[in-house]
């Protein structure tokens, strides 16, 4: 729907939205910072903003399971506008297009594209990944219930799906700092008219939709 207080403007993000992102951005920054620290030598450095080796450690775990339920919490009211529908396979087979910037011949999208809701299906499965094999490897807690064969493979699966996350988070950081007004949109919560109807047409005519008396 327009914003009441400004009619050129649309609002995309709900202050509970915008809050849940944030959320879940913190979370991320303190186990990615605190589990890069520990995942090798040259990277241990970033346990100093941290406080320390030992409170890299004990924060870590804890920090992975407050994104995982943050990621949870925020994701799931958003969820049916992730389905994929036949349009996003259209918007997927004009990538070039979409490279290229030639949103002109995109077909029309809802509230997200192709790409970021497949962004969303692949960080919802790292963070899954992330929790079951954190689970068997939290040595303070559960380790001694798993044998030391399942502990090596959960190592293996956590470090890797870890590597997914952040190539996939520093996907979705390039993708907003590329499309001009998607950052302002999750500080204010709005977008102009203009973004709206350019990048998320669909979207931007379900919006509108009921302040035009249809």
């Amino acid at each position: 729907m327009a914003d009441a207080h400004s009619p050129d403007m649309i609002v995309r993000y709900t202050p509970a939205e915008r809050l849940g992102h944030w959320v879940v951005v913190i979370f991320f920054v303190l186990a990615a910072a605190s589990g890069l620290a520990l995942f090798h030598p040259a990277l241990f450095w970033m346990s100093g903003l941290l406080g320390g080796g030992p409170w890299s450690v004990v924060l870590h775990p804890f920090a992975g399971l407050a994104m995982c339920v943050a990621f949870y919490v925020f994701v799931r009211p958003l969820w049916h506008h992730n389905r994929m529908e036949p349009r996003d396979r259209a918007w997927l087979s004009a990538i070039r297009d979409v490279v290229d910037n030639r949103e002109d011949r995109l077909p029309e999208v809802g509230r997200y594209n192709a790409g970021q809701k497949i962004l969303v299906y692949v960080l919802a499965g790292c963070l899954i990944a992330l929790f079951v094999s954190g689970i068997v490897i939290w040595r303070s807690y559960f380790s001694g219930y798993f044998g030391i064969s399942i502990i090596r493979a959960s190592a293996l699966l956590h470090a890797f799906a870890a590597f997914i996350l952040v190539a996939g988070i520093l996907v979705h950081v390039s993708a907003a700092l590329w499309v001009k007004g998607s950052v302002p949109a999750m500080m204010s919560g709005t977008v102009t008219l203009g973004w709206a109807f350019k990048h998320h047409r669909a979207w931007f005519r379900e919006m509108i939709r009921p302040s035009s008396g249809r």
